[in-house]
C-alpha cells in the first residue's frame, strides 16, 4: 500500500490540506447551529418589537381614554345606576388602570385622582337600597350582567390589594394614597359581606350568596394577591404599642389594618368547619396562603392592635390552619422555603420564614395577653393535639433550616469564643454580632408562652380525658392518630424547643424552658417513669439483681460513716476548675480504697450496672423515647446544678438515691457506647446533654458517694482497649481534632476524655504516664531534650528563701521548666551544701517550694474555716508584689476586702456602695456577695495558677481525674507509708541484706505496732529525706525509681565500747538522687531510732556524711 500523501489536489486545481470525516460533520453541526441562533435572533428581536409596540399603543389609548373618562365623570349630573357604573364608569377605569398597571408596578401619581373618583362613586352605590342603583345587584340580574359583574368585581379586588400593597411602601404620611387605601378596603369588605348588601330579599339570597362565595373564593387564590399585599402591609407596620400619629390618620390606619385582617379571614368562613365533631378535611387554597404569608410575618402579634387578635386566634382560624399544616406540611414548607429566598413579600431578618411561623402560632395560641405568668391559658377551644403536632413539625423544619445554613456552627463557635476569654460576653462578639443577638432575643421573645408553666400543666392535664373524647378523635382515618396526645409528643415537643433555644443562643437561650420544666412538680418524675419501665425494668440484670444492689449499698453507706478526715485535700479547692470535675473532700472518699489502692473489678456486680438497652448507643433507643430521653437529660442535668445536698441525699427529691443509681448506670452505659460507636451527627444534642447529666451525677458521687464503684466501670469492663492504644489514640485524635470534624470526636479518644471513671483509677495513671513517655519523646525528637546533664538550667536557692529564689530564677523559663533543673542550696549558716543534683536535691527543691509557697503564713493561700482546712486563694495576694504572677508560677511548679491594714471598698453592682440594704434587695445582696466571694473575687487567681499549670501539663491530661484523684496523682499516698509493701520493693547494696542484723533493727523502729516505733508524721519524714517527697508513689513503692535502696556504712567501734554500752556516732545520710539511705551499722534499736530521727529533723543532707 503507498503511503499517505500529506496533501491532495483538489477538483479546482488548489492544493488543500486534508478534513477527516469527523472534522467535515463538526463543520457542516457548527453551521446548522449558527444559522438556528440567526433565526431564533431575528423571531426574538420581532417579539420584542410587537410587544413594544402594543405597549406603546395600549399606553397611549390608556392615556387618552383616561382623560375621556375623567372628563365625562366630572361632566356627568344623571343618575349613576347599576348598569350606568358597570358599563360607563367601571369598564373603561378597569381598563386603563390594569393595562398600565402590574403588580411589580406601582400606581402613577395622576391615576390616585381617578382611583378616589371610581371608588368613591361605587362606595356611595353599594350603600343604596335602590336595585337600580346598587352596583350589587348586577349579581342577580341577567346572565350576562352576572357575568361582567364577577368579572369586574374580581379586577376590583386586585386592584384594591394593589393598593394596599403600594400603601405599605409609600410614606405613611401621604394623605391621599391613605384615602384611597381606606375607600378600596372599604368597598371591597362591603362586596365580600351579604350582610352589607341593601336590599337583597329571601327570593334573590340564595343568587346573591352563591356571588359572594365565588368573589371570596376569588379573595383566597393566588390570582387575586391578597394575601401577599396584607402580608407586606401588616409586615410594614410598626409595633402598635410605638405608634404617634394624630388622631384622624390614626383611625384611618385602624381601619384600614382591620379591614385587611377582615378579608385574610373571609375565606375562613367560607367552608363551615365542623371544629366540634368528625368531618372531611377541606383544604382549600386560601388556607395555605394564609400559612404562607401572613403566619409567617416577623412579629405578627406585635404589629397588630390587640382588638384585632381574637379573630386570629378563634378555633374556627387555627383549626383549619392546624389541618393544612399537618396533612399538606412538605407542600406549605416547601412554599416557605421559596419565600426565604425570595423575600419579595416581607423581610425576614436572619430568621427562616418557618421560625416565625412557629413564633407566631405560639403566641396564637395563648389565651388573653393580659394574663400574668401564673394565670395564663390557652385560646378557649383550642386542639392541645394539633397545636403540638403542629409545634413539632415547624421546630423540626426550623432546625434543620438552621443546621443547612450552618447557624449551629457558627453559634458554636461564639459559645467557644465566650468559654475561652475572659471577657465579657458583650465583647467578644464580633462586628455585627450585638444587632444580631439582639434580634435573636427579640425572636425569642415570642416563646415566652412556653417557658411558664401553666403551658406545660395544661398539657399534661390533656393527656388524662378520656380518649373517647370529641376533642381527641376530630380527623378522618388518615390522620386519627394526630389528634391524640401522650407523653412522648410533649416530650418532642419541648425537646425541639430547647435545641431551638440552644441553637439561636447558646449562652443562655435554653434557661427559662429549662427553670420551668426542672420546677414543675412532678414532670421529671413522670419522665423518668416511663424511661424506667421502657430501659431499666426490661433489663434483666438490673432488675434480677435490685435487692442485692441494695444491700450492697447500705454497707457502702455505712462504711461511709466511718471514714475518718485527714488533710490530704488542701489544694482540691485550687485544683477544682483544672480537671473540670467536683471538688472531692476527703471525708468523702471511696470508702472500699478504690482512689488509694489498686482497685479490684468485681466482674459479677459491676455487670448488673451494665444497662443492656443502652449498649448499642443513641442508635438503639427507640424513636419515641429519643426526645424524651433527651428532654430528661436536659432538665435534670439543669436541676442537677441547684439541688443541694440535703435535697438529693437526706430528703431524696426528686428521686430516691435507688432511682439515683439507675439513672447514673443508664446514663453511663448510654455515653460510653455513644462514644463508642461512630454516630450520626444527628444524636449530637442527646449525647451532649447526656455527657452533662452524667458529669454532674459523678461529681456529686465523688464528693458524696452514692454509688457502688462498680457501677462507673461496668460499660467498659468488658471492652476497653489497652492503655497504651488508649493513650495513643486520645493523643493522635487531639492533634487531628477539627471543629467540625464530629465524626472524629466520637472514638476511643473520646471515651477517654469524655467518660475517664470507666477506667480503673491505675489504668487511668498508666495512661498519664503513657502521656509524659510520649511527651518526652516528642520534645527529644525537637530537640528540646538531649543527653542527661546537658542544657539543664543552674540554680542556687537558699533554704531560707526557697520561694523567692525559684521564682527569680525560673519564673521566666515558662513551658521550658520541663528542661532539667540542677539545684545547689545555700544552708541557713551562708555555706553551699555539699553534693551534686543529679535529680534528688531538685525533687527536693519543688517540694520545698511547694510547702513554703502554699502555707497560708507566705500570705498567697488561706484556709477555709470548714473541718477540712483547704487552701484558696487568698483576696489580698493582689497587693503582694509579684501576686499573680507568683500563682502563676506555682502552677507550673506542682503542676470589701481588707488586706494589710488598708480597707478596699468594691462594688457588687454599678453604684451599690450607695445604695443600702433592704429587706426587699437583701436576696439581690445575698446573690451578688455569693457570686463576688465565690466566682470573681477567686477567678483571677484560679486563672493564673491554671496558666501555669497547663504551661507543663496537657489539660486534656488533666480531664481524666477528679479533683481527689488528681491530689493522689500530685502529692502520692495518704500521710502516712506501708512499711509491708516498702520492705517488699527495697534493695540493699554494700553488704547488707535482709538477715543482716541492723537492718533488722530498723524495720523494727519502722513498725507502726512497736511501743517505740516511728509515729506516721516521722516514717513521711524518713521518706522525704532519702526520696525528697513525703509521700508514697500512687501506686505503691514497686514504682519508685530507682528503687528505695539501704547501702552499708561500714563503722568500727572497739569491743570494749560495745560492752560498755557505746554504739555507732554516725549519722545516717541520704543520696537523694538514687532514693539511697546511707546507714551505719547501728547494733542497738535505741541508737538507731535516735540517729535517724535526728538526720530526719536535721533538714540537712549530703553534709551529714
Amino acid at each position: 500500500m503507498d503511503a499517505p500523501r500529506k496533501h491532495q489536489v483538489s477538483l479546482r486545481g488548489a492544493s488543500a490540506k486534508e478534513i477527516t470525516r469527523d472534522d467535515l460533520l463538526q463543520k457542516v453541526s457548527r453551521e446548522r447551529e449558527l444559522r438556528n441562533y440567526a433565526k431564533r435572533a431575528a423571531a426574538a428581536a420581532l417579539f420584542i418589537q410587537r410587544v413594544w409596540r402594543r405597549f406603546k399603543v395600549m399606553k397611549m389609548v390608556s392615556l387618552q381614554l383616561q382623560q375621556e373618562w375623567e372628563t365625562m365623570v366630572n361632566n356627568y349630573s344623571g343618575v349613576k345606576t347599576a348598569v350606568w357604573i358597570s358599563d360607563n364608569l367601571l369598564r373603561p377605569f378597569l381598563f386603563f388602570m390594569i393595562s398600565s398597571s402590574t403588580k411589580h408596578q406601582k400606581i402613577h401619581r395622576k391615576k390616585i385622582d381617578s382611583v378616589k373618583i371610581c371608588f368613591t362613586i361605587l362606595l356611595e352605590s353599594l350603600k343604596s337600597s335602590d336595585s337600580k342603583q346598587n352596583y350589587c345587584f348586577l349579581a342577580i340580574g341577567t346572565t350576562e350582567e352576572r357575568r361582567i359583574w364577577s368579572y369586574q368585581v374580581q379586577q376590583l379586588t386586585s386592584l384594591g390589594f394593589l393598593i394596599l400593597s403600594e400603601f405599605s411602601e409609600c410614606n405613611s404620611g401621604a394623605e391621599d394614597i391613605t384615602i384611597v387605601t381606606s375607600l378600596a378596603m372599604r368597598v371591597l369588605v362591603m362586596l365580600t359581606d351579604l350582610k352589607g348588601w341593601k336590599g337583597i330579599t329571601d327570593d334573590n339570597r340564595l343568587d346573591a350568596d352563591l356571588a359572594v362565595k365565588d368573589l371570596i373564593q376569588f379573595l383566597g387564590s393566588s390570582k387575586s394577591g391578597s394575601y401577599v399585599s396584607i402580608a407586606r402591609y401588616i409586615s410594614a407596620l410598626d409595633n402598635y404599642s410605638s405608634k404617634s400619629r394624630i388622631i384622624t390618620q390614626a383611625d384611618e390606619n385602624f381601619f384600614i389594618t382591620t379591614s385587611a385582617i377582615t378579608l385574610a379571614v373571609r375565606p375562613f368562613h367560607l367552608t363551615n368547619f365542623n371544629v366540634e365533631g368528625p368531618g372531611m378535611l377541606d383544604v382549600n387554597h386560601a388556607v395555605k396562603q394564609y400559612i404562607v404569608y401572613l403566619l409567617t410575618i416577623p412579629w405578627l402579634v406585635q404589629h397588630l392592635p390587640p382588638v384585632l387578635l381574637p379573630a386570629l386566634k378563634h378555633k374556627s382560624i387555627l383549626f383549619p390552619c392546624f389541618q393544612n399544616l399537618l396533612i399538606l406540611k412538605e407542600n406549605v414548607l416547601m412554599e416557605m422555603s421559596e419565600l426565604d429566598k425570595s423575600e419579595n413579600v416581607v423581610s425576614f431578618k436572619a430568621i427562616p420564614p418557618v421560625g416565625w411561623a412557629l413564633a407566631n402560632i405560639i403566641c396564637l395560641s395563648r389565651g388573653n395577653e393580659n394574663d400574668s405568668i401564673d394565670s395564663g391559658s390557652f385560646n378557649q377551644g383550642l386542639n392541645y393535639a394539633l397545636y403540638v403536632h403542629v409545634v413539632i413539625i415547624l421546630a423540626e423544619s426550623l432546625l434543620a433550616c438552621l443546621d443547612n445554613i450552618g447557624w449551629v456552627r457558627k453559634r458554636k463557635a461564639l459559645q467557644t469564643d465566650v468559654e475561652s476569654s475572659r471577657q465579657p460576653v458583650d465583647l467578644v462578639r464580633h462586628e455585627g454580632e450585638a444587632t444580631n443577638e439582639s434580634l435573636i432575643m427579640s425572636f425569642m421573645d415570642q416563646f415566652r408562652p412556653v417557658c411558664q408553666q401553666w403551658h406545660l400543666t395544661n398539657l399534661l392535664a390533656s393527656i388524662n380525658r378520656d380518649a373517647s373524647n370529641k376533642a381527641e378523635t376530630l380527623l378522618s382515618n388518615s390522620v386519627e392518630s394526630l389528634g391524640k396526645l401522650d407523653l412522648c409528643d410533649i416530650a418532642l415537643f419541648y425537646s425541639n424547643l430547647i435545641r431551638i433555644f440552644s441553637v439561636l443562643s447558646p449562652i443562655r437561650g435554653s434557661l427559662p424552658v429549662l427553670n420551668m420544666l426542672s420546677f414543675t412538680p412532678g414532670f421529671l418524675v413522670k419522665l423518668w417513669g416511663v424511661l424506667e419501665v421502657s430501659f431499666i425494668s426490661g433489663d434483666k440484670h438490673i432488675s434480677d439483681n435490685h435487692k442485692s444492689g441494695n444491700v450492697k449499698q447500705k454497707a457502702l453507706e455505712k462504711m461511709q460513716k466511718q471514714v475518718s478526715k485527714d488533710g490530704t485535700n488542701k489544694w482540691v479547692s485550687v485544683l477544682h476548675k483544672f480537671t473540670g470535675k467536683s471538688q472531692t473532700a476527703t471525708g468523702d472518699t471511696d470508702p472500699t480504697g478504690n482512689h488509694s489502692e489498686p482497685s479490684r473489678v468485681n466482674e459479677d456486680s459491676s455487670d448488673i450496672w451494665d444497662v443492656e438497652p443502652m449498649r448499642h448507643g443513641p442508635q438503639g433507643i427507640p424513636k419515641d423515647m429519643f426526645s424524651l430521653l433527651h428532654l430528661f437529660c436536659a432538665t435534670y442535668s439543669h436541676l442537677l446544678l441547684v439541688l443541694d445536698d440535703i435535697e438529693f441525699y437526706e430528703k431524696q427529691v426528686p428521686f430516691k438515691l435507688e432511682q439515683q443509681r439507675r439513672i447514673a448506670s443508664m446514663l453511663n452505659t448510654l455515653v460510653y457506647n455513644g462514644l463508642s460507636h461512630v454516630s450520626s451527627h444527628h444524636n449530637g444534642f442527646l449525647m451532649d446533654c447526656a455527657v452533662r447529666c452524667l458529669h454532674l451525677m459523678y461529681e456529686r458521687d465523688c464528693r458524696h458517694p452514692f454509688c457502688p464503684p462498680d457501677l462507673w466501670l461496668s460499660p467498659a469492663r468488658k471492652s476497653r482497649p489497652p492503655i497504651a492504644v488508649a493513650a495513643r489514640t486520645h493523643e493522635i485524635l487531639s492533634a487531628n481534632l477539627r471543629f467540625d470534624d464530629s465524626s472524629a470526636s466520637l472514638s476511643v479518644g473520646s471515651v477517654i476524655t469524655m467518660t475517664p471513671h470507666v477506667f480503673p483509677f491505675e489504668e487511668r495513671v498508666e495512661m498519664f504516664r503513657e502521656f509524659i513517655k510520649m511527651d518526652k519523646a516528642s520534645r527529644k525528637m525537637a530537640g528540646e531534650i538531649s543527653e542527661p546533664g546537658s542544657r539543664a538550667v543552674e540554680i542556687v536557692v537558699r533554704r531560707g528563701h526557697i520561694v523567692e529564689d525559684g521564682f527569680r530564677q525560673l519564673n521566666s523559663l515558662g513551658p521550658r521548666l520541663k528542661s532539667s533543673i540542677h539545684v545547689s542550696f545555700v544552708s541557713e549558716s551562708g555555706l553551699l551544701e555539699a553534693g551534686l543534683d543529679y535529680g534528688g536535691l531538685s525533687k527536693e527543691f519543688l517540694t520545698d517550694i511547694s510547702k513554703a509557697a502554699f502555707s497560708p503564713e507566705y500570705g498567697l493561700f488561706t484556709q477555709t474555716s470548714t473541718s477540712d482546712r483547704l487552701l484558696i486563694p487568698t483576696a489580698s495576694a493582689r497587693y503582694l508584689d509579684n501576686g499573680f504572677q507568683m500563682i502563676e508560677f506555682l502552677g507550673r511548679v506542682v503542676v470589701t476586702e481588707e488586706s494589710f491594714g488598708k480597707r478596699h471598698v468594691v462594688e457588687l453592682k454599678s453604684g451599690g456602695k450607695d445604695i443600702s440594704v433592704t429587706n426587699e434587695n437583701k436576696m439581690q445582696y445575698i446573690h451578688a456577695m455569693a457570686d463576688y466571694k465565690l466566682n470573681q473575687q477567686i477567678l483571677p487567681f484560679s486563672n493564673a495558677f491554671y496558666r501555669g499549670l497547663t504551661d507543663l501539663v496537657s489539660p486534656s491530661w488533666l480531664k481524666l481525674f477528679n479533683a481527689n484523684e488528681f491530689n493522689q496523682l500530685l502529692s502520692g499516698g495518704n500521710y502516712d507509708i506501708d512499711v509491708d509493701d516498702l520492705k517488699n520493693n527495697t534493695r540493699y547494696t554494700g553488704g547488707y541484706n535482709e538477715g543482716s542484723r541492723t537492718i533488722k533493727i530498723f524495720w523494727e523502729v519502722l513498725l507502726p505496732h512497736v511501743i517505740k516505733g516511728f509515729e506516721p508524721e516521722e516514717r513521711c519524714m524518713l521518706l522525704k529525706f532519702v526520696t525528697s517527697c513525703s509521700r508514697a508513689p500512687l501506686l505503691g513503692f514497686k514504682y519508685l525509681q530507682p528503687p528505695f535502696t539501704i547501702h552499708k556504712v561500714a563503722c568500727d567501734v572497739p569491743l570494749w565500747a560495745t560492752i560498755g554500752g557505746q554504739d555507732v556516732e554516725r549519722l545516717p545520710s541520704a543520696s537523694t538522687c538514687y532514693n539511697t539511705l546511707k546507714l551505719p551499722t547501728y547494733k542497738r534499736s535505741g541508737t538507731l531510732r535516735t540517729k535517724l530521727l535526728y538526720a530526719i529533723s536535721s533538714n540537712a543532707g549530703f553534709e551529714l556524711s
